[in-house]
């Protein structure tokens, strides 16, 4: 087996400025690069006839968050979390409380802040096409 180093969390956006505009500007992720990228080679990768995308990296310290906006747009499944193939992103925060107090009166949670039974204080928001999001205290 390779040594694997992890590269980028990815998540699909239905527009792209919308959704950097909200991880740059509420959770205060830098803009990395943005770019473009089709062609044959492209949309066989992805396994989508005549694909395009709209990218943009962001540093998530220490990781990098790719938000992707497709052409042609898929169809939006609803899923919960304990659904297989659902998933989240998660961010370590001092204070989940200042956080979500913080927060533009638009932003959706799924619930109050938490403490779960392995001490651990967190919340789960949604991003602008509803991907889901975790504050949580280390």
């Amino acid at each position: 087996m390779p040594d694997l180093t992890a590269h980028h969390v990815g998540l699909t956006v239905s527009e792209l400025d919308r959704a950097v505009e909200f991880y740059r500007d509420v959770l205060g992720l830098d803009v990395v690069s943005r770019f473009e990228v089709a062609g044959e080679a492209f949309s066989t990768a992805v396994a989508v006839d005549d694909a395009a995308g709209r990218f943009a990296h962001l540093d998530a310290g220490g990781v990098r968050l790719e938000l992707v906006e497709y052409d042609p747009e898929g169809d939006a499944t609803t899923s919960t979390l304990n659904q297989p193939g659902a998933c989240h992103v998660g961010f370590a925060v001092e204070d989940v409380d200042a956080v979500v107090a913080g927060l533009p009166d638009d932003v959706e949670t799924v619930s109050e802040p938490r403490t779960t039974a392995s001490g651990t204080r967190l919340v789960f928001l949604r991003d602008p096409d509803g991907n889901r999001i975790e504050l949580l205290e280390e």
